[in-house]
């Protein structure tokens, strides 16, 4: 068996809990069952400033116009050496990415003993942030039928929701909880290495809110 290895986003105490596949009940908060953006598509910045397309200063080519003025996003990626865990932070939010295999077994969505140690590493990241909306997103990877993939990755971001909604215990949390199956995937699925990529929980909140 290979030693855990350490990890650089989080370092997180060992507890150990069992949670049933479909755990959705037991919650104080709110969970949003309705169409979201694709995840990662949507705008997180907008432009500070108005500029003027006739300004004069702006030497433009006869005939040439401006496009609409836009903020690129700041991204840091931080993964730890086994690559089972991800975190990015933009200018507007953090994303946590959690490969299946270390909250499920094999073709699972019951939580693994050391998947909630994890899950409790994120939940004290959304306390600091003073986040209430939070996206619990489950992904596959292409292998089975792409119905099999929409049903277990939903009851995997199911299982996850439900260990977060108790240790933030907030009745002004509001979860949008969604199972996306084979869709968006992040590496390619002709490698092995590039599914277990695919096989993820990610969990995303706003960085502040006022």
């Amino acid at each position: 068996m290979t030693p855990t290895a350490p990890r650089l986003a989080l370092t997180l105490t060992a507890a150990s809990l069992m949670v049933a596949a479909n755990l959705f009940t037991a919650s104080t908060a709110h969970a949003d069952d309705s169409p979201s953006v694709p995840p990662g598509t949507e705008p997180s910045a907008s432009a500070p400033v108005n500029v003027d397309a006739n300004d004069p200063d702006l030497k433009l080519p006869e005939g040439a116009t401006l496009a609409e003025a836009k903020v690129l996003d700041i991204k840091q990626v931080v993964e730890d050496q086994s690559g089972d865990e991800r975190r990015e932070d933009t200018n507007a939010d953090v994303k946590f990415a959690l490969q299946a295999e270390v909250l499920f077994g094999k073709d699972s969505a019951k939580l693994s003993a050391e998947a909630r140690a994890r899950i409790s590493g994120i939940a004290e990241e959304i306390k600091t942030q003073n986040a209430t909306r939070i996206r619990v997103f489950g992904f596959t990877d292409n292998l089975g039928s792409s119905a099999h993939g929409d049903v277990l990755s939903r009851q995997r971001a199911n299982a996850v929701q439900a260990v977060l909604d108790q240790e933030l215990n907030d009745p002004n949390v509001t979860f949008e909880v969604r199972g996306y199956g084979e869709q968006y995937p992040i590496s390619s699925n002709a490698t092995e290495s590039g599914r277990k990529k695919n096989r993820r929980v990610e969990v995303s909140f706003p960085r502040t809110e006022s």
